[in-house]
């Protein structure tokens, strides 16, 4: 960065953050209305407020970094999915979920268990939402924010900090986030939201754009290696193409079965046996994160709950779903550009983050090496090395390939040398990979921002990745202040806690809630974690199937009966533990399931129908003999918007037109 892309960045950080402070001058902490000043933003928030801060909310590094690493590696296209499928889903979400939320006057989601199954209901969710809100999906925001700035500010010092250290990088966007949060709530992050999240989207454009630009450029003999498996593209086509027909070439091919699902990234479709984003899981699976992210998940829900209105919280949420139809253009499409671009950059981070366990292999070490395919790809000589290593350890009987074999070759033998340790208790080390894809993003912004333009486009993904840490941080304190301290103050003390306690907790709760996370999320970059968008989504599969079924059933069966609530919640984590570390390979083995690998995607859709079942079953044998009545707010006005209404419409259509252009 310039001098000056630094001064201009550094002023726009602390000038948004200062506008949601200024915004959210007027809470007072001794009123009647403190707590849901603080929480809900007085519970005054407009459409385009909402609109927008669903948006940044949601929008951050998680898909900059996460989501543009699955589309630079395999996946492509069909990771957009995350995206668009959410569009049909926000307008669900608008017209099912928010009118019954709404009616109830709700502070957070488990609150509504309490009125419908009970106390205890909404104790296991609070405090199963409030562990994994911290521990995964904060940690991990901390974590992808650090990612960005450690690739951008490689050898970089600030102040004496190392910036390219990834732990700085995370207790810097750690604090910075918690002091807003800390001071204004829910007020303070939707007026910094409505900053970040237009800025976020010209951000990522600009970034597309320069990505374009350097395809048109690049020499062809350089872009043809990046082409994948399947493409028939030659040096000749690439030479005579321009930018748009230079990236089909490169990405566009058949979609065939693989150890990573080859073939082509423009497509939105993958085979059955896919082991991230199966079609299977467009039936089904995809739809059980996607439900409950947007309709039961606190700190997106949060915004909603805070709505002056129902029609100005469903033109909120309408609004969001069509700018999530713009989001795959500015993060996924990008992503497969930086490996066509710039592959060797990825390769050498790559190369640090294998160098610890390289140095663990060749200094003799005892444990067991997995691999990826493209690193056997990169390094074939190496790889054989560790094929007859694991192969030793494990006494596995294999036929050692020749120097000259394949990657696929290569991948499939250590697999099988792997394979000899099962159950044997044995140690395993990191993963070795050949490209790190999650610093593709950041490798964009390292090599084709300039300067003049480098301070806003930081800038903006800066703000993301404060602004998604920020709404986690008050969802996470709400919860805790709400569904438990509040009530065990109550119990303590026979009388509710008064505003002025109720803010302080939560306040408390920040400041431990981001120590925590950002103590945790160093230690997200291991390669066993698969990619940070993939561990966010498989370790939200302990509570999203069964919170969901529950829900469902608190909206729809007015006679479930009570205890439903905790028992569906507890028996999908059960089953979701079980299929994850036992039962997909039970299944898999015995033949009854389509593919060698059961993706976590397909283990939701699985539990998901197991809880339905199982619900059914209890409430048939066992149904309330009256209704359950739930509280009705008076307060707010509850009348639905036809202009939402003909907008869920448009973006459903759209949703659909996009997928038969990409499938």
């Amino acid at each position: 960065m310039s001098p000056l892309d630094l001064i201009l960045f550094v002023v726009a950080v602390v000038g948004v953050i200062s506008l949601g402070i200024w915004k959210s001058r007027g809470e007072e902490t001794h009123s009647e209305h403190g707590a849901s000043d603080y929480f809900l933003a007085g519970r005054g928030l407009t459409w385009w407020l909402v609109g927008f801060s669903l948006i940044a909310a949601n929008i951050s590094t998680e898909q900059f970094v996460g989501m543009s690493g699955k589309a630079a590696d395999w996946l492509g296209m069909a990771i957009a999915s995350y995206e668009w499928m959410a569009a049909i889903t926000l307008v669900v979400v608008a017209f099912v979920f928010l009118p019954k939320l709404l009616r109830c006057g709700l502070y957070t989601i488990p609150e509504f268990l309490e009125y419908r199954f009970g106390v205890f209901s909404r104790t296991i969710m609070a405090i199963a939402t409030m562990v994994i809100l911290v521990g995964v999906p904060t940690a991990s925001v901390i974590f992808s924010g650090a990612k960005v700035v450690s690739v951008f500010f490689q050898d970089t010092s600030l102040f004496g900090l190392d910036l390219g250290n990834i732990t700085v990088g995370c207790w810097l966007i750690a604090i910075c986030a918690a002091v807003y949060v800390f001071v204004g709530g829910l007020k303070a992050c939707a007026w910094t939201d409505l900053i970040w999240g237009s800025a976020l989207i010209v951000g990522g454009a600009v970034v597309m754009f320069l990505a374009f630009q350097k395809l048109a450029d690049a020499p062809a003999h350089d872009l043809i290696a990046t082409k994948v498996a399947t493409s028939e593209a030659t040096v000749e086509q690439i030479a005579q193409a321009g930018a748009w027909e230079r990236f089909q070439l490169l990405n566009s091919g058949q979609v065939v079965d693989g150890p990573n699902g080859s073939g082509g990234k423009l497509h939105m479709v993958r085979p059955k046996t896919d082991p991230e984003i199966p079609w299977t899981a467009l039936v089904l699976g995809l739809w059980i994160p996607n439900f409950f992210y947007w309709g039961l998940n606190q700190y997106i829900v949060q915004r909603t709950l805070g709505s002056k209105s129902l029609a100005e919280g469903q033109k909120g949420i309408i609004f969001a779903a069509a700018l999530k139809l713009i989001i795959p253009f500015v993060v996924v499409i990008p992503g497969i550009l930086a490996f066509n671009l710039f592959s060797g950059d990825l390769k050498s981070q790559a190369d640090i983050k294998n160098e610890a366990i390289v140095a663990e292999f060749e200094a003799g070490s005892e444990k067991l090496f997995p691999m990826s395919q493209n690193f056997a790809s990169l390094h074939p000589e190496l790889a054989l090395r560790i094929i007859r290593h694991n192969a030793d350890k494990t006494g596995a009987s294999i036929e050692l390939p020749p120097p000259s074999a394949s990657e696929t070759v290569l991948f499939e033998a250590n697999q099988s040398a792997l394979s000899g340790a099962n159950g044997s208790g044995a140690v395993v080390a990191s993963r070795l990979v050949g490209y790190d894809y999650d610093a593709a993003f950041g490798t964009l912004l390292r090599n084709l921002l300039k300067p003049g333009m480098t301070w806003f486009v930081l800038a903006a993904i800066f703000g993301a990745v404060v602004s998604s840490l920020a709404s986690m941080l008050n969802s996470a304190s709400t919860i805790a202040t709400m569904d438990i301290i509040a009530k065990i103050g109550r119990r303590a003390r026979g009388h509710d806690m008064s505003q002025f306690a109720l803010v302080t907790s939560g306040r408390v709760c920040v400041v431990i809630f981001v120590t925590v996370a950002a103590i945790i999320a160093p230690q997200l970059g291991r390669p066993e974690f698969g990619g940070i968008f993939t561990f966010i989504q498989e370790f939200q599969g302990f509570i999203s199937p069964g919170v969901l079924a529950v829900f469902l059933f608190g909206f729809l069966v007015h006679k479930a009966p009570r205890y439903i609530g905790w028992v569906g919640i507890v028996a999908n984590a059960v089953l979701y533990g079980f299929f994850k570390w036992f039962g997909a390979d039970l299944l898999v083995r015995n033949g009854l399931w389509f593919s060698s690998e059961v993706s976590f995607l397909d283990r939701m859709g699985i539990c998901f129908l197991l809880v339905l079942g199982l619900c059914g079953l209890l409430t048939l044998l066992n149904p309330l003999p009256k209704a359950v009545e739930m509280p009705i707010n008076d307060k707010i006005d509850l009348t639905s918007s036809p202009l939402a209404k003909f907008g869920g419409i448009a973006v459903c259509v759209t949703t659909v037109i996009l997928y038969v252009v990409f499938w």
